[in-house]
């Protein structure tokens, strides 16, 4: 009969996640990884396989707990246009309060690992499909509702804030200055029709 485990996976999980996105993956050794999970390294190879196989479940949730939760809490509680600005300005904040400048683990994932890893590319497309229909649902109702502009396709649209998103992270990872992030997101809300500030 196999032992129950003797630790909360989940909170395991979130030590796991904050090493590998504050080290990225090839810096991480599966030492480090056990030391700040509080396990063994038996207990992290019997729960989680090996390091490549761990860090597939801490980027899942990674995404799980931020593009996941945004989108929650988001997109069927505000208006459209407000799920996006409220989208951004909660990446901006957590950007700016970030001291260690760790950026978006997707996003490091894209750089360092997508390349070269036919399953991490796949994945990371995937997730950044998601973030881009969550976008083009937000600006299609909002075409809908008349609070954005139809002029150009909601698909369109959808991949200039996926582009716009993209930048911003990798900017946050060495410039996190509100203003520049602020910037840069500023011109595409006043694009979709309305200004950023209302």
């Amino acid at each position: 009969m196999a032992r129950p485990r003797e630790f909360d996976e989940g909170a395991v999980l979130d030590a796991a996640v904050h090493r590998f996105w504050s080290k990225g993956y090839e810096a991480t050794s599966v030492r480090d990884l056990a030391e700040t999970m509080g396990i063994t390294g038996a207990s992290l190879y019997n729960a989680f396989g090996d390091k490549r196989s761990l860090y597939r479940r801490s980027l899942d949730h990674y995404v799980s707990n931020s593009f996941g939760d945004r989108v929650r809490r988001f997109e069927n509680e505000l208006p459209p246009f407000d799920a996006l600005k409220a989208f951004f300005e909660e990446i901006i904040e957590r950007s700016v309060a970030d001291r260690e400048r760790k950026g978006c683990m997707l996003v490091n994932s894209a750089l360092e690992l997508a390349p070269h890893d036919r399953e991490f590319r796949q994945v990371v497309a995937g997730v950044l499909g998601e973030v881009e229909a969550f976008f083009r649902r937000c600006v299609e109702k909002g075409q809908i509702s008349g609070t954005i502009t139809a002029a150009q396709p909601g698909e369109d649209l959808a991949r200039l804030l996926l582009s716009v998103l993209l930048g911003i992270r990798v900017l946050a990872r060495s410039r996190p200055k509100r203003e520049l992030l602020e910037g840069a997101v500023r011109p595409a809300f006043a694009f979709l029709g309305r200004k950023s500030g209302r």
